[in-house]
């Protein structure tokens, strides 16, 4: 049975399925209160804004868990006719039920939103999450509000859910979560610590969000080599630390989701990113080209100094983040450069840039899964013949491809600690295994 330590620790594993919704239009909208630790994750790792989304359902009078409508802000009522007319509810009760519901919510967003407006949601994606959804009955009715505010969009997330509540999202365009076992019992029952969200936690965690700034830099950018053009995105937040580049590996891109994901950690953490596809779309089928480490090097080296020219990012400490064959393309690069402050491989394959990596001198860590046993016995042997500060760091449970619950976000933090420590003056400490 799938569980989290707490609210923090499902919304950052919630992130990991959600990369594919970033985008200039996303909003993330946390149900209060226990949705907003949640949410302010996932807006965290997708650079989305954070908003609440207030709503209160109306219940039926004699039946109050079967919603009959909702209530949202700006005077935003929705009403279901079906239950309207199977219950018999008759005028005089609805409006005494909406005027009860919508004293509660006005001073809702009177508490979590004091003297700020909310989120224009027009034309946008609204994801709106919660800690996890028994009965499913607000969060369709923040689905049917989020719609009625002019959403384009609308998804809902949770890191569990009862198998019938998700199926009863059918106002929602896509439901994602990371679990709906069978035999569902309180959403509590699948954290280790769910202890209840204070209205002043909600309110902090809002204010947090807005005050934060984005970026300094943000844009799509294209680097000529050889007569080709090689398409990147550069992300580069204030007052950033360094730089690193992304190298990908066979059959990855810089839409990979998961080179994304570390992207965001890196850039909440001060560390700016270029991910960049070191092959045009035509190559990408060229297994020789695919594994021609020497010409993926030359490449990413193309990069680096394409980036020492642009302004506010020249003289910024440089990092190489490689995975795959990409991770060997670092290395390679790395060790023909003096300009390198620290490298980092992910699940990468460093014993293809084997006749040079005695010659690398950026501190380099390894991170490979402790499943990905082939994979784990070549980085070993890498390290054995480099001679700089090396380090192996093994995430228990997790295949080539990080894709068990927690393993990237586990690999996405050592590569994040790894940067900040290193995007400086060197520290060289001693060699070894890392437990992650």
């Amino acid at each position: 049975m799938i569980s989290f330590a707490n609210r923090v620790d499902a919304g950052r594993r919630l992130s990991e399925e959600l990369v594919r919704f970033r985008g200039p239009d996303l909003v993330v909208l946390g149900l209060p209160r226990g949705g907003v630790p949640v949410a302010a994750e996932v807006a965290r790792a997708l650079g989305a804004p954070l908003d609440v989304i207030v709503v209160r359902k109306l219940g039926v009078p004699a039946q109050p868990e079967l919603a009959m409508g909702a209530l949202g802000e700006d005077g935003v009522r929705v009403l279901d006719e079906a239950v309207l007319r199977a219950t018999g509810v008759a005028a005089t009760d609805l409006a005494r039920v909406e005027e009860r519901e919508r004293a509660e919510l006005e001073a809702r967003v009177a508490r979590f939103r004091p003297g700020r407006p909310r989120l224009d949601l027009r034309g946008r994606t609204a994801l709106i999450v919660d800690d996890g959804i028994a009965t499913g009955s607000t969060a369709r009715a923040a689905c049917l509000v989020a719609r009625h505010l002019g959403a384009r969009r609308v998804v809902v997330a949770a890191p569990v859910a009862a198998p019938d509540a998700r199926s009863r999202l059918t106002d929602a365009d896509e439901v994602v979560c990371l679990s709906a076992p069978r035999g569902f019992a309180a959403v509590g029952s699948y954290y280790d610590d769910f202890s209840a969200t204070r209205d002043e936690e909600v309110v902090a965690l809002l204010e947090a969000a807005s005050a934060t700034p984005r970026t300094s830099c943000d844009e799509d950018v294209s680097i000529a080599f050889g007569g080709r053009r090689l398409e990147g995105r550069l992300c580069v937040p204030p007052s950033a630390c360094g730089v690193v580049v992304f190298a990908h590996g066979s059959g990855s891109s810089r839409h990979s989701p998961r080179n994304q994901y570390v992207a965001r950690v890196l850039q909440d953490a001060g560390v700016g990113t270029l991910l960049m596809d070191l092959l045009t779309r035509d190559e990408e089928g060229d297994r020789a080209l695919v594994f021609d480490i020497e010409e993926l090097a030359a490449r990413l080296e193309t990069a680096t100094e394409w980036l020492a020219t642009r302004p506010g990012v020249a003289g910024l400490p440089l990092g190489y983040f490689g995975a795959s064959t990409g991770a060997a393309a670092a290395l390679w690069a790395a060790a023909g450069s003096g300009s390198v402050a620290a490298v980092v491989s992910r699940g990468g394959r460093p014993d293809l840039a084997g006749p040079v990596l005695g010659d690398v001198r950026a501190p380099t860590l390894l991170i490979v899964g402790g499943d990905d046993d082939a994979v784990l016995e070549l980085n070993r042997w890498a390290r054995s013949r480099m001679t700089c500060l090396t380090e192996l760091a093994v995430v228990p449970g997790a295949t080539h491809l990080f894709e068990e619950p927690g393993t990237l976000a586990r690999a996405a933090e050592l590569a994040r600690d790894w940067f900040v420590l290193h995007l400086g003056p060197a520290r060289q400490e001693p060699r070894g295994e890392v437990d992650p």
